[in-house]
């Protein structure tokens, strides 16, 4: 339980900061946030794997999961612009 409970403090945190940094007006709120931040730090640690830079089972760092949201954030852009 308490590690569900850092995995989502952690991806908080992570989805601000992708927030942050990436420009634009995007209009989440929190818990959307914290998910984008999980999801971004999985998609930087699955990459990571693919690529050689990381081992099985070895968490992506903090600079590639700001960058994983910050990707997923560019695509959620994307789509929700086209609706």
């Amino acid at each position: 339980m308490v590690s569900l409970i850092g995995t989502l403090v952690v991806g908080l945190v992570v989805g601000l900061l992708a927030r942050a940094f990436k420009p634009g007006d995007d209009k989440l709120g929190w818990i959307m946030t914290a998910l984008l931040g999980v999801a971004g730090s999985f998609l930087a640690s699955y990459l990571g794997l693919a690529m050689g830079w990381y081992q099985q089972g070895e968490a992506a760092g903090w600079i590639a999961s700001v960058v994983g949201a910050m990707l997923l954030l560019a695509v959620y852009s994307l789509v929700k612009g086209k609706n």
